[in-house]
C-alpha cells in the first residue's frame, strides 16, 4: 500500500511525518469547504477515516504531532460575508465512533477518568445525530437577540435575522429570566428538500446536491427573504451559557427544552448499559429512511450533568459525548480519464475523472486517486494492494463515498477491462512547467522540483497568501490572484507585487479601474484593503509564507514562542537543520517536530525563498505576538505528572492544567517548570532533581492551584 493507505502499525517515522503532512492539508481544505462554502469536496466518511487516521498516527509517533494538528482543529474560520460573534462558551465537536469496540471504549474511557467501577451505575442518552448545520441561539429575557453558527468553534457567523425566519425557532420564550443559549442543528426534511429542488429546477435554477447542503445555503442567505422561503427545521439538543441551569441531566434539559417551545428528536432514549446503546442504534439505523430526515449515526451523551462537567473537554472534543457514525456507501463507474493536479507545495495529485453515477442520492464525477502507487496497485515498498490490480482509464471502478461529493476509488473489475487497456504511466515532469517531479525517499507522493517556475505553484502559494487565515485581503481572492498573476501590465508573480499594486498602477496611469470588472470605487477599495493588510499580526505572516507543514496552529504557536519578527527572523537565520542551540529553541516548541521544523529552517535559507520574504517583510508592520494574560499560578509553565495521583485520576489532573493555562508535557527537560510527583515516580523525579526543578507532591499541587481534593 502508499504511505496514506498503509496500515499505521507499518509506517516508519518518515512515512507517518509525511502523511500527517498530507492529511493536515486535506483536512485543512474539506474543513473550508464543508464549513464556509457549502460545497463538502470530500464525503463525511472520507473525512472521518482520515481524520482518525491522523489520530492513530499521532498516537503511535506522538513526537510527530503537528502544531496544526486536524485532531486540534473545530470546523473552519468564519466567512467574511457575515459579522462574526465570538461564543460565550466554545462550540465544540463531536468524536466519532466507527464499531461497537469504538463505544465501549468510549464507556470505558468515561469510567476510567471518573475513577468508576465497571459495574457502578453510568446513565447515557442516545439519539439520532442530525445531519444539518450546528446553530447557537441566545435568549436574553425570553427574548431571541443572536442566532450564530459554529465556524471555528470560538467565533461563528451572525444568522440571526436568518432563524428569526425559521419557524421551529421560538422568537420569545415566555417566564424565561437572565440568559439561555440554546444549540441544536438546523436541517431540512427529505420531502422539503425534494419539493425546494422541484421548485428550483422548474425556475431554472441551482439545485442541491443533499438537503445538508441546502440546509446550509439557507440558512447563510445574505437576504434574510430567501432563507424565509426555504423550507428550515431545527432540532435543540444543548444549551450552552445559562443563568439557570434546565435539570441535572441531559434528559431533564432535553423535556424543559421541548416545554419551552422547541422542537427535541423524540428519538432521545437513556441507557444505563452498553447493550441498551447498541441496541438503540441498531434500531434507528433500521429506520433511518423512514425517519424522514437525514442523520448520519447516533449520538450517545453522559447523561449526569455533573458527570459532564467533570469530565470537561479535551482540545476539540468534550469527553464526555460520542457520535457513533454510519457505515458509508458504495457504487460502479467507469473510469474516463485521469488528471493531475499540482498544489502549492509541488505536490503531483491524481483526480478521477469518472461517468457520473449516483451514490447515496448525489450525483459524483470525481474522485481522488492518491498518488502513482495507488494507481499501479503496489504500496510505497512495492507490495501488492487490491491483489496487484492496477487502475487504468476505461475501467470500471468501486467508488465510495457516505453523504457528500467527491468520493474515492476503493477497487477496480479487470473482467471488465478491454484488450486494448493499457496502464497508466504517471508523470515524471510536471504538467504545468516541465520541471522533474521527484519523489523523496518516505514521501508517498512525486512534486515538482520548480517552485517559484512553476505556474502552478506559484498561483496556489498567492491564492494562500490572501486566504482567510492569512492576510485576507478584501477584493483581492484567488480568482483575482489568477487575473493578476497572467498579467503583462500589472502582475501579481510574489506577495511582495501585492503591496506595489497601487504604485505600480499610478505610473500605468491608473489604467486597472478602465479594466473589464474594475471601476474607480473597485479599485480604490482594493488599494485600501492592501493598505489595511500592510500591519498583521506576526502569527498571519508565518502562515501566510505557506511553508510546508506549516498551519495556522503551528503558525501560531511559533508567533508565541518568538514575539516579534526580527526575534524569529535572527533565530532561524542561524538555524541550522539537526544541529545547534537555534535548531534546539525550534524542538523546544510543543506542537513543533523535526519534520515540521526543517521545512522552516529551509524556507528561510534557501537564497530565492528568503529574498522574496525580505522584499515581503519590507512593506509590513509586523505585530508582535500578545503574551497571555492569566491570573492562573501555573499559566505559561510546563509541567509533567509523573508517578500515581491518588486524588484525582491521571486525565483529570491534566485537564485541569490545561484548563489554567500550563501545558503539559510527557518528559522531563531543563525547560520543564514543574514536576508534580506521586507515589512510584521513577526515572522523571530523579531526573527532575538532577536538573534541580521544582519538585511538587499531589496536596502542593493542589495547594498551589487552589483546588480542594
Amino acid at each position: 500500500m502508499p504511505a496514506d493507505a498503509k496500515d499505521v502499525a507499518e509506517l516508519t517515522a518518515a512515512e507517518a511525518a509525511a502523511e500527517l503532512a498530507r492529511l493536515a492539508d486535506v483536512l485543512d481544505t474539506a474543513n473550508r469547504a464543508y464549513h464556509n462554502d457549502d460545497a463538502p469536496t470530500i464525503s463525511d466518511a472520507d473525512y472521518d477515516a482520515l481524520k482518525r487516521r491522523n489520530s492513530d498516527i499521532e498516537a503511535r509517533f506522538p513526537d510527530l504531532k503537528r502544531g496544526d494538528s486536524p485532531t486540534d482543529q473545530i470546523g473552519a474560520p468564519v466567512s467574511g460575508a457575515f459579522a462574526k460573534i465570538r461564543h460565550a462558551q466554545r462550540m465544540m465537536s463531536l468524536g466519532n465512533a466507527f464499531s461497537d469496540d469504538d463505544v465501549a471504549d468510549f464507556v470505558d474511557q468515561v469510567r476510567k477518568f471518573l475513577g468508576l467501577a465497571s459495574d457502578a451505575r453510568l446513565e447515557l442518552t442516545a439519539e439520532p445525530k442530525i445531519d444539518g448545520l450546528s446553530l447557537s441561539l441566545r435568549y436574553e429575557a425570553g427574548k431571541l437577540v443572536q442566532a450564530a453558527t459554529r465556524g471555528d468553534g470560538e467565533t461563528g457567523e451572525n444568522v440571526t435575522a436568518n432563524a428569526m425566519t425559521v419557524a421551529d425557532i421560538p422568537k420569545y420564550i415566555s417566564g424565561m429570566d437572565g440568559v439561555l443559549e440554546v444549540r441544536g442543528e438546523v436541517y431540512m426534511s427529505h420531502a422539503d428538500f425534494a419539493a425546494l429542488n422541484a421548485r428550483q429546477s422548474e425556475r431554472g435554477e441551482k439545485t442541491f446536491a443533499n438537503p445538508r447542503n441546502a440546509a446550509a445555503g439557507s440558512l447563510r442567505q445574505l437576504d434574510a427573504a430567501i432563507t424565509r422561503a426555504r423550507p428550515l427545521r431545527f432540532f435543540a439538543y444543548a444549551t450552552g451559557e445559562i443563568s439557570a441551569p434546565l435539570g441535572a441531566t441531559q434528559q431533564d434539559v432535553i423535556t424543559k427544552l421541548a416545554a419551552l417551545g422547541f422542537a427535541t428528536n423524540p428519538e432521545l432514549q437513556v441507557f444505563d448499559r452498553l447493550e441498551g446503546l447498541l441496541g438503540h442504534y441498531r434500531r434507528i439505523e433500521d429506520r433511518r429512511a423512514m425517519l424522514g430526515y437525514d442523520i448520519d449515526g447516533v449520538v450517545y451523551k453522559v447523561n449526569d450533568l455533573g458527570l459532564q462537567a467533570r469530565l470537561g473537554y479535551r482540545s476539540t472534543t468534550p469527553r464526555w459525548a460520542i457520535a457513533h457514525k454510519f457505515p458509508a456507501e458504495i457504487a460502479h463507474t467507469m473510469l474516463e480519464g485521469i488528471e493531475i493536479q499540482v498544489g502549492r507545495t509541488g505536490a503531483l495529485s491524481p483526480v478521477a475523472r469518472l461517468r457520473p453515477v449516483t451514490v447515496g442520492g448525489v450525483v459524483v464525477s470525481n474522485a481522488t486517486l492518491h498518488n502513482e502507487d495507488y494507481i499501479a496497485g503496489r504500496d510505497s515498498r512495492g507490495n501488492p494492494i487490491r491483489d496487484g490490480r492496477d487502475i487504468r482509464i476505461g475501467d470500471w471502478v468501486e467508488v465510495y463515498r457516505a453523504g457528500d461529493v467527491i468520493p474515492k476509488i476503493r477497487d477496480v473489475d479487470p473482467s471488465r477491462r478491454s484488450s486494448d487497456s493499457a496502464p497508466y504511466v504517471f508523470p515524471e515532469t510536471c504538467p504545468e512547467c516541465g520541471s522533474p517531479a521527484l519523489r523523496e525517499e518516505g514521501d508517498s507522493v512525486r512534486r515538482c522540483t520548480g517552485g517559484l517556475i512553476c505556474p502552478a505553484q506559484a498561483v496556489e502559494k498567492l491564492k494562500h497568501f490572501v486566504s482567510r487565515g492569512a492576510f485576507d485581503i478584501e477584493g483581492l481572492g484567488a480568482k483575482q490572484i489568477e487575473v493578476f498573476f497572467a498579467d503583462d501590465v500589472l502582475p501579481i508573480r510574489e506577495p511582495a507585487d501585492i503591496f506595489t499594486l497601487a504604485a505600480r498602477d499610478a505610473a500605468n496611469l491608473a489604467k486597472l479601474k478602465n479594466r473589464d470588472g474594475w471601476g474607480e470605487k473597485s479599485v480604490a477599495n482594493l488599494f485600501a484593503a492592501i493598505e489595511e493588510k500592510r500591519r498583521i499580526p506576526l502569527a498571519r505572516l508565518i502562515f501566510a509564507l505557506g511553508i510546508r507543514h506549516v498551519g495556522e496552529s503551528s503558525a501560531a504557536l511559533l508567533a508565541q514562542h518568538f514575539r516579534t519578527w526580527p526575534a524569529l527572523e535572527a533565530a532561524l537565520g542561524e538555524a541550522r537543520i539537526g544541529e545547534g542551540a537555534a535548531w534546539d529553541d525550534l524542538l523546544s516548541i510543543d506542537g513543533v517536530g523535526a519534520v515540521m521544523a526543517a521545512a522552516i529552517v529551509n524556507a528561510f535559507r534557501q537564497p530565492d525563498s528568503r529574498a522574496a520574504i525580505d522584499r515581503l517583510v519590507c512593506h509590513l508592520q509586523v505585530i508582535p505576538a500578545e503574551a497571555r494574560a492569566s491570573d492562573s499560578p501555573v499559566a505559561g509553565l510546563i509541567v509533567v505528572f509523573t508517578g500515581s495521583l491518588e486524588k484525582m485520576t491521571r486525565a483529570e489532573a491534566k485537564a485541569t492544567a490545561e484548563k489554567l493555562g500550563a501545558r503539559v508535557s510527557g518528559s522531563v527537560s531543563a525547560k520543564t517548570d514543574i514536576v508534580v510527583a506521586g507515589p512510584g515516580a521513577g526515572s522523571k523525579a530523579k531526573k527532575a532533581a538532577e536538573l534541580g526543578l521544582r519538585i511538587l507532591d499531589e496536596d502542593e499541587w493542589l495547594a498551589l492551584i487552589a483546588q480542594n481534593p
